[in-house]
């Protein structure tokens, strides 16, 4: 008995013994495997990342930008700017559609490689962000009910305005404000919300860019707009994050555009040849 309990137990040694031998192989194996699996994820992410730039709009600017009705696409001057810049340099195209007062925050986040979003590059969002140069220059309007006989910035004293949330419109209303007794700023976060509110009589007027009120106006009989001095800065440029490697390639590429009459022909395009 005592022969056959030793041959027994030498069995079942034997047995762990070999469980333990694959076991080990299977171990070092596996690591090696899963290693291989996420370096090649993290190769795909890593050329994705230089392939594909995420552009930062907010689409209720048109002609800037805009959503098409029709296809549900956002088109528009600032469109057609990325798409070409973009293109010529090698990388395809996403656009991110959010309101306007969290572009700044999306670049600085790192959720958009850059903004186009008819954007002055104020010194304040200048602490923020880094800008191109300007590529387009424009102008605010004070847009307001016929009826309502408004014919001056002064006329706005005891009235209530509205702008766009986080845009240098409400920097020119914030700077009224200082100048003129009783006016009130009412911020929305889209331009047609802004018209829907002055048609209804909530607000009294609205300070809007005068390439974004043309079609406003167009659509809308009943309103009249005259033109606001400026003193600070004024234009659109394309935002980056700061530090961005974009920035200089993108200058150079708008350069060219103004060079070779490419800008022209988009404006042309989207500003029914109304050049600023």
């Amino acid at each position: 008995m005592k022969k056959i309990k030793n041959w027994m137990q030498l069995g079942v040694t034997s047995i762990l013994a070999v469980g333990l031998l694959v076991a080990c192989g299977t171990a070092e194996d596996t690591p090696e495997e899963a290693t291989t699996g996420a370096d090649d994820v993290e190769a795909e992410a890593g050329d994705e990342k230089k392939s594909v730039l995420v552009m930062g709009t907010s689409a209720d600017y048109p002609p800037y930008e805009s959503v098409d009705v029709t296809t549900g696409e956002i088109v528009g001057f600032d469109v057609d700017i990325a798409e070409y810049i973009t293109s010529e340099l090698g990388y395809e195209l996403k656009i991110q559609d959010m309101d306007f007062n969290g572009i700044i925050p999306a670049l600085q986040a790192g959720r958009v490689d850059f903004a186009l979003s008819g954007m002055t590059p104020t010194e304040e969002r200048k602490k923020s962000v880094d800008f191109s140069d300007v590529y387009y220059d424009a102008q605010n309007l004070v847009v307001f009910k016929e009826e309502d006989g408004l014919s001056s910035v002064e006329d706005l004293a005891g009235k209530t305005v509205g702008v766009q949330l986080a845009s240098i419109q409400e920097e020119a209303a914030v700077e009224l404000q200082e100048e003129l007794d009783g006016l009130t700023i009412e911020t929305r976060n889209r331009v047609p919300e802004l018209v829907q509110e002055l048609l209804a009589g909530r607000v009294d007027a609205l300070i809007i860019e005068d390439t974004v009120a043309a079609g406003h106006l167009e659509a809308n009989p009943g309103l009249v707009r005259f033109a606001i001095e400026s003193e600070g800065e004024t234009g659109s440029a394309i935002a980056f994050p700061k530090d961005s490697e974009l920035t200089e390639p993108f200058n150079e590429k708008l350069q060219e555009m103004m060079e070779d009459g490419t800008m022209e022909e988009l404006i042309l395009k989207w500003f029914g040849g109304e050049e600023q």
